[in-house]
């Protein structure tokens, strides 16, 4: 498999494949394919399937098989970049949990909870994030822009909620309370940062949706208009 990444604000990826190279999604994120791509849509078991309906996502995966030469495209679901990034054992990436866009049929996809009750409670994104395991070529989406950060041990930064968009297996996740009173009333910073220590690879996602739809919330209206 080969790809390319096109597109400004809502890219793509146009994957071409060889006879029998398969890709796989789960948010129904293929935007157009030559003819001889086969799909096939499963669920997984139905504990797989049970732990996907738990953390909202969707209970089915599709898996796109080429007979001879293919293409396949996938496309972004928010203005944003995205990411290839290579999963092999010992490089394993926890993402939030709606970054995967599809991959190579060799990575896995699994639950990650946060270990820190904290974390899940205050960390932007629930609980459940997503572990990319196994082998192979993996597409994410990142919201807005993407900065990268190589942590040394023991290294850490304070990141702002919801912009955390995934860090190798490596890197701790802790959840900071902004300290002092007066920072956490008139600050307009929330009530926590994320704090991610090293050593490991971290994203940082500039434009996180959480935030787009709190911008915009004030500006829709409310009630009946007749």
């Amino acid at each position: 498999m080969n790809y390319e990444i096109k597109g400004g604000s809502f890219p793509v990826v146009i994957c071409n494949l060889e006879n029998g190279e398969k890709m796989i999604t789960e948010k129904g994120s293929m935007v157009w394919m030559s003819p001889n791509m086969q799909m096939q849509t499963h669920g997984g078991g139905l504990g797989r399937m049970f732990s996907k309906a738990f953390t909202g996502e969707s209970m089915f995966q599709n898996t796109y098989t080429a007979s001879g030469a293919g293409m396949i495209a996938f496309g972004s679901s928010f203005p944003g970049q995205i990411k290839a990034v290579t999963i092999a054992p010992g490089q394993e990436m926890i993402v939030q949990k709606s970054a995967f866009l599809a991959s190579e049929a060799g990575v896995q996809l699994s639950l990650h909870f946060r270990k820190n009750l904290g974390a899940g409670l205050f960390g932007g994104e629930g609980f459940i994030m997503q572990r990319l395991s196994g082998s192979g070529t993996a597409f994410v989406e990142i919201d807005g822009s993407l900065i990268e950060y190589d942590l040394k041990p023991g290294q850490k930064i304070v990141v702002d909620t919801g912009n955390v968009a995934g860090f190798s297996v490596g890197v701790q996740m802790e959840i900071q309370q902004v300290p002092g009173v007066k920072n956490v009333l008139l600050g307009g910073e929330g009530l926590f940062n994320t704090v991610l220590t090293g050593p490991g690879r971290v994203w940082l996602q500039t434009m996180p949706i959480s935030n787009v739809a709190a911008s915009i919330r004030p500006y829709i209206p409310t009630g009946n208009n007749g």
